[in-house]
């Protein structure tokens, strides 16, 4: 206690100097909590983002995620509304759940056969209801509403492409995209000659067929997958999507484009085809018992990812037994969310580390020029009886009361800027984005971060004081008594 209070009198000593080391301490604490606050607030969003696509945790058959890419009706799951019954009833699971939705993906190709124009496309089919309600998953509080989904209140044939998708089959100006040039050279010139001619035979023999099948179900049924045309629908820009069934045969859907969406990402939209789920399973499996690839479920909180997963493969060994399903969770089935968090995190501790050796040296220098300055008053320490260990702990209590006095400010600091900042309006698009969002820095509720980084700043102070501190105290009497 007696070593703290003659620190904070030394202290007071040189207003000035102490002044001009707390200051650097609040800045280096500021710069790494606020820099912190941002890349914990990217980290969250990249989670959600992810987490609203698709889910916390996925379903799907043992070897879809290493094969299933190319042949995914032979990696489908079967029986997909008991084995949601399952999870949805389970009294473990249940409590952690949110939405429970299954989804069917698949290749195909996709034509404008009109235009003469086709590529291939990757497609999605999905329940509307439950991907919206999956979009408003927002456990770290981000404002703003969620998105909806573009399929949102479209006929049950609609449709959603990828700008690309939109741009090479010719829609552009049918769907009002905006940016979007006309080709030229030979291959837009025989585009143009073929505009209006008519499908290929073999084409159009699918085409009619699933007409035929869509106009008999009509008669019996009001569910329809695919409604007969109207004068609006033929109006609406429409695309074949081409894709092979269970059996290897091919089956065409004729899908109605209802928007061409942006995803924020050149090759999603040029592959992406978004579709209503039974339109999708009647375009795979026809008459056949249907399958999807994969059941979705999002969780109430990112922190329940252990434990259902934990529950989901107890059930998979006994009530589900014999289902060949494996478990992933959103960071398995996403890499890149483990590459980019990894990333920031490396370029978070190279900062840090930076900025702890600029107030490393910088408390260094503070106590070598009070050491210069008192050599006499150290001598006469000695003197009288102070021990050297006495003098170490005077020189390291008084880098402890910079560290803590700087720790302190920084933190405040550090909230007060946040606070500015989360509440300027600024705002800025993330990569794989499409509209701004708001700029926000996570600094309040993130005590891990606060305390790691006051800490440090505690540890660079007493270390900074340590050396210039052993040398105070091995001075020599006579030599520090004799000192100009």
């Amino acid at each position: 206690m007696n070593s703290l209070r003659l620190a904070l009198r030394n202290l007071k000593r040189n207003r000035r100097r102490s002044l001009a080391t707390v200051l650097a301490m609040v800045v280096g604490g500021v710069s790494i909590l606020l820099f912190g606050g941002y890349v914990q607030n990217i980290v969250c969003g990249l989670q959600t983002d992810f987490v609203r696509a698709g889910g916390h945790l996925q379903l799907e058959h043992k070897d879809y995620y290493l094969y299933g890419s190319g042949d995914p009706t032979a990696y489908g799951i079967a029986d997909e509304a008991h084995v949601i019954a399952v999870l949805e009833h389970d009294p473990v699971l249940a409590p952690m759940l949110l939405v429970v939705t299954p989804t069917l993906e698949f290749g195909g190709i996709a034509g404008n056969f009109a235009a003469g124009v086709s590529r291939t496309v990757y497609a999605s089919g999905v329940i509307v209801a439950d991907q919206n309600a999956m979009q408003r998953w927002n456990d770290y509080g981000f404002p703003g509403e969620p998105d909806v989904l573009a399929l949102t209140g479209t006929r049950p044939d609609a449709a959603v492409i990828g700008l690309g998708v939109a741009r090479v089959l010719h829609l552009c100006t049918a769907l009002k995209v905006q940016d979007c040039p006309q080709p030229s050279g030979p291959a837009a010139t025989l585009a143009r000659e073929s505009t209006n001619a008519p499908l290929p035979s073999d084409v159009a023999q699918l085409v009619d067929r699933e007409d035929a099948v869509d106009r008999q179900d009509a008669s019996t049924t009001t569910s329809k997958i695919r409604p007969s045309r109207d004068a609006a629908a033929v109006a609406a820009p429409e695309i074949e999507l081409l894709a092979a069934t269970t059996g290897g045969a091919p089956n065409v859907a004729r899908l109605h484009v209802a928007k061409a969406i942006d995803l924020g990402v050149k090759e999603a939209n040029d592959n992406y085809v978004g579709m209503h789920l039974p339109a999708a399973q009647r375009l795979l499996y026809g008459s056949a018992p249907s399958e999807v690839t994969a059941i979705v479920l999002q969780l109430r909180h990112t922190s329940d990812i252990a434990r259902a997963k934990q529950r989901i493969e107890t059930l998979l060994a006994t009530t589900l037994e014999g289902a060949p399903l494996a478990v992933y969770d959103f960071r398995d089935l996403n890499p890149y969310y483990g590459q980019t968090v990894a990333l920031f995190a490396a370029i978070f501790s190279f900062i840090s580390v930076l900025i702890g050796a600029i107030v490393l040296f910088t408390v260094g220098n503070t106590m070598n020029a009070a050491i210069v300055e008192r050599t006499v008053e150290i001598g006469t320490l000695r003197a009288i009886g102070l021990r050297r260990g006495g003098v170490r702990r005077l020189f390291v209590s008084e880098s402890l009361l910079l560290g803590v006095v700087g720790a302190g400010f920084g933190v405040l600091t550090a909230l007060l800027v946040a606070l500015l900042v989360n509440h300027s309006g600024l705002t800025w698009t993330p990569p794989g984005r499409v509209n701004p969002i708001h700029l926000h820095v996570r600094v309040w509720g993130e005590w891990t971060l606060i305390a790691s980084t006051g800490a440090g700043l505690l540890i660079v102070a007493v270390l900074s004081a340590w050396w210039p501190a052993r040398r105070a105290a091995r001075l020599e009497v006579v030599e520090a008594l004799r000192h100009v």
